[in-house]
């Protein structure tokens, strides 16, 4: 059977839509709407702000803390969904979270709070760094002491987990537009192949602008999410294989635990933020073929390949051959991405993967980099060079990976890489700086390179939060 109605659960209970209900709805907008659950608010509508978080509640009693403006009705379909309206007791008491915000002074105009104790009830029972978890929510009036101190007085509440319905294919039709959400792989390259046209949606993270930005409405979506092969990611001896459907989120944790991962680990916490990385995917970033994407630098310092699929079969492509331009890729019109392979750096190697941004959470590179050099007798054997933001698309450096071949890795041989890195990329300018600039910070990456792989006790930033 195919579903044909959305359903979800939604702070406990089970909602079924009406037959007809557009599937490209943003969560937020059927929410404060159709929903009737204004709680939930609505600032940027990019994904930025934090003011429409809601959480994911997962089977196994994960939260996940999401954004709802960049979330469709088709994404939460069969899912448990819980805002802060879900909080309060049976008796209608508030929760303690929101208690403690109040006692705690951690309010003021009022606007970002909802989103603030959807995060805070989260991170209660998922933990970790809380400047991290604060992140993805801006407040422009309180300030963040009081609301820290509020997160230190956080207790999981051990409210009752979700029972979710077992996946089922489903397929939603609203004037103009069909909504295809597959549950195996052939399925997805049968649906692939009769529709080459559709978007491709998994974490939505960058095709939900389209939507809740430029109030988009497309005709045909194929939902990735409840393909099983797209979720699985495998930690093996020689590397890491993620599925393109796995979020930022999950790969983040694993690289935490791998050797060898830590430099990219400490990138990707710094790509978005916990509500962005709940739902965005490496599959999503390289379809999209960003010519900034944070993720970029380091799978072609890697030597990372993509595995694409198709009725008419599989082929593996590297990184550095799927892209091929501007928001261009190697994607054939049937097929799609399953997963990427990243190999595993050699504990010799030296890695590092670097991001310069006006801010340093919440904000797109104006330059990345990520650089894999492999010694031999004090000599470099072989350079690894990336940079994303400093031209149509992600690409390696080949003219400063040659100047640095054969040579000691000094001064003077990252001088030579950073004079030949004029002819490999060509910035263009814009609002977050301009095309003299990129190359003077591109350049100086290079140059603090040799400081990194000299002195290791020198820190890698003068002053700055690094979590």
């Amino acid at each position: 059977m195919i579903a044909t109605a959305i359903g979800f659960l939604l702070n406990g209970r089970q909602v079924s839509l009406p037959p007809g209900t557009s599937p490209t709805t943003s969560l937020l907008d059927w929410l404060r709407g159709p929903g009737a659950l204004p709680g939930t608010k609505e600032g940027c509508a990019e994904g930025d702000c934090g003011a429409c978080t809601v959480v994911l509640e997962a089977g196994d009693g994960a939260r996940t803390p999401i954004n709802a403006c960049l979330t469709l009705l088709g994404q939460v379909h069969g899912q448990a969904i819980r805002t802060v309206e879900g909080l309060r007791g049976a008796d209608g008491s508030p929760h303690p979270i929101q208690r403690a915000m109040a006692e705690s002074d951690g309010t003021q105009c009022g606007f970002c709070t909802p989103g603030i104790v959807m995060t805070a009830w989260a991170h209660a029972r998922e933990g970790g760094e809380v400047h991290e978890a604060l992140a993805g929510n801006l407040c422009r009036c309180t300030g963040y002491r009081p609301i820290l101190d509020v997160f230190a007085t956080l207790a999981d509440d051990a409210a009752a987990t979700p029972v979710l319905p077992a996946p089922q294919a489903a397929c939603f039709e609203a004037p103009g537009q069909v909504f295809h959400r597959p549950v195996t792989l052939a399925a997805l390259l049968a649906l692939r192949a009769a529709h080459p046209q559709a978007w491709l949606l998994a974490g939505g993270t960058d095709l939900g602008l389209r939507v809740s930005d430029h109030r988009e409405r497309p005709a045909e979506v194929i939902c990735l999410l409840g393909v099983p092969e797209l979720h699985a990611l495998r930690a093996m001896p020689d590397g890491i294989e993620a599925g393109a459907a796995v979020p930022y989120a999950r790969l983040l944790a694993l690289f935490r635990q791998e050797p060898g991962f830590a430099p990219f680990a400490t990138l990707l916490a710094r790509l978005g933020s916990r509500q962005i990385r709940g739902l965005g995917t490496l599959g999503g970033n390289l379809g999209t073929a960003s010519p900034i994407g944070d993720a970029l630098p380091p799978l072609l310092a890697l030597g990372a390949s993509v595995t694409l699929a198709s009725s008419r079969g599989t082929r593996v492509l590297a990184v550095a051959d799927f892209l091929r331009g501007y928001r261009v890729n190697d994607l054939a019109p049937d097929e799609v991405v399953v997963s990427v392979s990243l190999p595993r750096p050699d504990p010799a190697d030296i890695f590092v993967c670097e991001k310069i941004s006006k801010r340093h959470d919440q904000d797109i590179a104006t330059v990345g980099a990520a650089f894999r050099l492999r010694l031999a007798s004090d000599r470099v054997a072989e350079a690894w060079l990336a940079f994303g933001g400093v031209g149509p698309m992600a690409a390696r450096a080949k003219r400063a990976e040659a100047a640095l071949a054969g040579r000691r890795l000094d001064a003077d041989a990252l001088e030579a890489a950073a004079s030949a890195l004029a002819s490999d990329i060509a910035p263009l300018s814009d609002w977050r700086g301009t095309a003299a600039y990129r190359l003077m910070v591109a350049q100086g990456l290079l140059r603090r390179l040799h400081l990194r792989a000299s002195r290791p006790d020198l820190p890698a930033d003068v002053a700055g939060y690094d979590p």
